[in-house]
């Protein structure tokens, strides 16, 4: 079983406006290269096939529409949330949508109920530094308050970014340790392992049961997988450690491949050597019960 947890939904079922089709994800989301970041439904099934199961979903503006924050992945909640659960009904058995509200609006539990009960959806993401929210601002507590409540697990953008107008504090993962005690029963995904921040999610994540980390767009730098890792180890956090890709910055194929080179930067001496059974187990994991999603 392999359970990509960290997907964007593909917006266009058939066909991606020419005008759209030259975004690329630039070389500062993934060194390896440039990609396209807008496809379509049958692009985004090609790039799951090594994967059993995914969990897809964007990032709702700002409902002033006045967003300094200009990508693809970004749009209108209610549109977004549409999106995703049209292409996750049609194929079910492998797809799990999670929905998007923007804190800052009026609305945002009344979209959240109608995503949670008419469309289906199974969670929910914020990108709190691309929307600009303070993470531990009301309106932010009164969302994880909704999801506590419903059991929705919430995935939260946590680290860097190159998108200039995105607050990286607001995505620190120091934030997410005074969430998780806010909300003792609320289920966090830390998206990157928090990168390159990732020894604080790291911590983060051992001290609560509820909160994890997946290794997307982490595992993209050899330095930085390798230290995570190491990190990882050390501290007894492993466990803790979800499989996802960040489709489209990587393709789960990608992903994988960087995962099993995770000792390519091995400094040599008597530096710790990650283990190939560790790698496997977390490419591997069914994560799925973990995020009580089975």
């Amino acid at each position: 079983m392999i359970v990509d947890v960290h997907t964007h939904a593909p917006r266009f079922e058939t066909t991606v406006p020419e005008a759209l089709r030259t975004g690329k994800v630039e070389t500062k989301w993934n060194p390896a290269g440039a990609r396209p970041l807008v496809y379509t439904w049958a692009e985004y099934e090609e790039a799951m096939t090594p994967v059993d199961r995914a969990i897809c979903f964007n990032i709702a503006q700002a409902p002033s529409g006045n967003e300094r924050v200009d990508e693809p992945y970004l749009g209108p909640a209610p549109q977004v949330n549409d999106e995703t659960a049209a292409f996750v009904r049609s194929h079910p058995e492998k797809y799990l949508g999670f929905f998007t509200v923007h804190p800052d609006d009026p609305a945002m539990l009344e979209e959240a109920e109608r995503c949670r009960t008419d469309l289906g959806l199974r969670g929910l993401k914020l990108g709190l530094n691309y929307q600009n929210v303070d993470p531990l601002g009301e309106n932010a507590f009164r969302l994880f308050a909704y999801a506590q409540e419903h059991r929705l697990p919430v995935m939260l953008h946590q680290g860097t970014s190159p998108v200039r107008f995105a607050d990286i504090d607001y995505a620190h993962p120091r934030h997410t340790d005074r969430i998780a005690m806010a909300f003792p029963d609320l289920t966090l995904i830390m998206a990157h392992v928090g990168h390159p921040f990732t020894t604080d999610a790291l911590m983060v994540a051992r001290k609560h049961p509820h909160v994890w980390a997946d290794v997307s767009a982490v595992i993209l730098r050899p330095w930085g997988r390798y230290q995570m890792f190491v990190t990882a180890m050390e501290w007894g956090v492993t466990d803790k450690l979800l499989f996802g890709s960040d489709f489209p910055a990587a393709s789960p194929a990608e992903t994988i491949a960087a995962l099993r080179n995770a000792n390519a930067a091995h400094p040599g001496g008597g530096a710790p050597t990650i283990p190939d059974d560790l790698i496997e187990t977390i490419i591997h994991r069914d994560s799925l019960p973990l995020l009580g999603l089975a």
